[in-house]
């Protein structure tokens, strides 16, 4: 465009640039009419405003409607509000662009189930203890007895422990220790009167023992002392009341092979094939598939051990006697998973790899102990 054209009379009646079209007769101008012979002045123009495209500070490019610039990034003069320095804002943002929130995700590597432990070492350790107790059931009936009161004593050791070190309780371990080593032994030689006494004695020994420290926590000391006596030793008596039969053994050899056929038969099946929670809140690894696995399995191996192990025994008694081992050893097990989850810990003890302690494989034999020997009585007597 050139300059002439900004420095053109506006037509008639319009307004110009820079004023009024017609304005009225200024004071010494001279009249309208033709020209003087004065030498017409020349046409003056003025430079043209520059108009800059970019729109006033603080404005949009939209002029101030806010609508978004479609495509790209801001600009730079956006970076700019209420006086504040945002380069180093906009620069980041256009070397380091935010993804797009619809891209597509790569799919999540899918995981495989995990059993938890070292199923080489479980494995290994549980055949070495199947051959002890095996050895020892069948050869001398005082050694299996003497196996029993070991395990007494290290799974109390495990338990008093563990109270002390999350609970601060202090249940005297001598009186529970000797007093349930006597337990196991009275129960074998005197029957269930034993058992009884004994267990009276070691909870006298328990309360006196305590006497000879501060008041202070006794009450709590000696009830967690009393629960650990009945707990560990006393239901671990019935198990030596199970051998005293004169089938004795192949009794003992029942109610284990039941509880770990029913522990089996619970984690195949629940790893296998668990969707619903039995008890989430104390133990989130065990489904209700699983405890219909340990029916299943427990009920079977209860059939043919009744039916071919125990004098006088028949395979619909096996079948209950399956069912009962099934419930009480899944609540064995609850009941430990209760207890470890009130003292915050995983493991009771770390003695055998691949099972924790000693009472993490007692808590499902010390509660089906009692069953299997009272359906036992009921079945085909105690003698």
């Amino acid at each position: 465009m050139s300059d002439s054209s900004w420095g053109a009379p506006p037509p008639a009646g319009q307004a110009g640039y820079w004023g009024p079209a017609q304005r009225g007769p200024v004071q010494g101008a001279a009249p309208a009419g033709p020209a003087y012979d004065a030498p017409e002045a020349p046409q003056q123009t003025r430079p043209m405003p520059v108009v800059s495209d970019a729109p006033p500070y603080g404005a949009d490019r939209d002029g101030g409607r806010g609508a978004a610039r479609p495509g790209g990034p801001p600009y730079p003069d956006q970076a700019f509000r209420d006086g504040t320095f945002r380069a180093q804002t906009y620069r980041a943002q256009r070397q380091n662009p935010e993804p797009m929130s619809d891209a597509p995700q790569p799919a999540p590597a899918p995981q495989k189930k995990s059993a938890g432990r070292d199923l080489g070492a479980a494995i290994g350790v549980g055949a070495g203890l199947g051959v002890v107790i095996i050895a020892s059931l069948f050869v001398v009936k005082a050694v299996f007895v003497g196996v029993i009161a070991v395990a007494v004593v290290v799974g109390l050791w495990e338990l008093t422990s563990r109270l002390q070190e999350r609970k601060g309780i202090k249940a005297p371990l001598v009186p529970l220790a000797v007093g349930g080593a006597a337990m196991v032994v009275a129960g074998y030689v005197r029957g269930a009167e034993g058992a009884w006494v004994a267990m009276a004695l070691t909870a006298l020994a328990v309360l006196v023992w305590r006497m000879t420290e501060p008041p202070e926590g006794y009450l709590k000391d000696v009830t967690a002392g009393l629960f650990a006596a009945f707990y560990v030793p006393f239901l671990a008596t019935f198990v030596a009341l199970l051998l005293t039969a004169d089938d004795g053994p192949r009794r003992v050899l029942t109610f284990l092979v039941l509880t770990v056929v029913s522990d089996t038969g619970a984690y195949a099946v629940g790893w296998r094939f668990g969707r619903n929670k039995l008890a989430p809140r104390i133990s989130p690894g065990k489904t209700r598939e699983g405890l219909l696995g340990a029916v299943l399995f427990a009920t079977v191996a209860g059939a043919l051990c009744m039916q071919f192990l125990i004098d006088d025994g028949a395979w619909w008694q096996g079948l209950l006697l399956g069912l009962a081992v099934a419930a009480s050893a899944t609540l064995g097990d609850l009941g430990e998973s209760m207890i470890k989850r009130d003292l915050g810990i995983k493991d009771m003890g770390a003695l055998l790899p691949g099972h924790g302690g000693i009472m993490d494989r007692l808590d499902s034999l010390l509660p089906t102990a009692p069953v299997v020997w009272l359906l036992m009585v009921v079945f085909v007597g105690s003698a």
